[in-house]
């Protein structure tokens, strides 16, 4: 997000393409609090077993300051603030092109709570009929405004004119 450009306060009601306008940012309404759960159990069903996710000891006493606690998974931080901008984002999807230029800049705890905000990228005609090709910016940011995830996010989302395929 540029220091310049200043959020609205929601997304376009009705969520079409033709809505989603090129340098528009849209601070999403909901926040999620990272609970231990979180962590541990989607952690494990994706078999990241890092210690760093997992051994509480091992990060207050050899951590060498690094964090001294337990750091929730990235990929756990990265769904969450898709999730929260699927609301505003995701309701008019077709389908899901690509992720990209995924960036973890700052550690998430339990506890902390992630909020999320979309930048819109990019909107062009799609090849299919009733749709086009929209890139968005996805950001999440804790309690305290720490930038903590970045992501690019393209889908094939529907336009007004479009029809499901008979």
């Amino acid at each position: 997000m540029s220091e310049t450009a200043a959020p609205s306060r929601s997304a376009p009601a009705t969520n079409f393409a033709e809505d989603f306008v090129v340098g528009a940012i849209y601070r999403h309404a909901r926040g999620k609090t990272v609970t231990e759960m979180d962590n541990v159990l989607l952690t494990h069903l994706v078999m990241n077993t890092a210690e760093g996710h997992f051994n509480e000891h091992r990060m207050r006493t050899e951590a060498k300051g690094l964090f001294a606690q337990r750091v929730v998974f990235g990929g756990i931080n990265l769904s969450m603030v898709i999730g929260l901008a699927a609301q505003d984002t995701g309701e008019k999807v077709i389908r899901e092109l690509g992720l990209d230029k995924v960036r973890l800049s700052h550690p998430v705890f339990h506890g902390d709570t992630l909020y999320a905000y979309s930048e819109v990228l990019d909107v062009r005609e799609a090849p299919q009929a009733g749709a086009s090709v929209v890139t968005f910016k996805h950001y999440g940011v804790n309690q305290d405004d720490a930038l903590c995830v970045e992501v690019e996010r393209t889908v094939l989302m529907k336009t007004r004119d479009w029809r499901p395929v008979a």
